[in-house]
């Protein structure tokens, strides 16, 4: 059976045969960050795949991780495209870099996940919040629940973290 949700007033789907991004979103639906862990070569992977990354083989398992990581880019967004974001002006999306296999396979790669800055219940941040969070910020994921066993991960900030006095953020924001 196919998901279907909603945020923000926005439908939202993932069909049967997507399987490996439907069993992705289900996880999180139960609140778990699970990700792929091939078996040919023991490196966790996202996005979902039919095939590792690395290889191409097709056989995997799901690992749950931590859910902790650091900000390593972001978008601030003061023109909402989509209507539904409008009242939330502005609103943070966030690149995460996860403390799991950090520098493996090589010290370029690493797990990234791209998700919106959240408050611990699952809300689009205030803006004081979107403007003391930049670049080193250390986040967890958090599960914004959008249908029955459908979820999305979004990060907040970890408050039991140690965080940078002053985390990078671009020039007029």
């Amino acid at each position: 059976m196919p998901l279907n949700g909603e945020h923000l007033g926005m439908k939202l789907f993932v069909d049967d045969r997507d399987a490996e991004n439907k069993a992705f979103f289900e996880f999180c639906g139960r609140g778990e960050l699970r990700l792929q862990r091939w078996k040919s070569n023991g490196l966790l992977s996202y996005p979902p795949g039919a095939g590792s990354p690395w290889d191409g083989t097709p056989d995997y398992g799901w690992d749950a991780v931590e859910g902790r990581g650091t900000v390593v880019s972001y978008c601030e967004v003061h023109h909402a495209i989509q209507p539904a974001f409008r009242d939330s002006l502005p609103y943070h999306i966030l690149l995460v870099e996860l403390d799991e296999q950090r520098g493996r396979p090589t010290e370029h790669e690493a797990l990234r996940l791209v998700g919106n800055l959240v408050t611990p219940d699952g809300e689009l941040a205030p803006p004081e919040v979107v403007a003391s969070v930049g670049i080193g910020t250390r986040v967890r994921a958090v599960f914004r629940q959008v249908g029955e066993d459908f979820a999305l991960p979004h990060w907040t900030v970890d408050e039991a973290a140690e965080q940078p006095s002053a985390p990078w953020r671009y020039q007029g924001t």
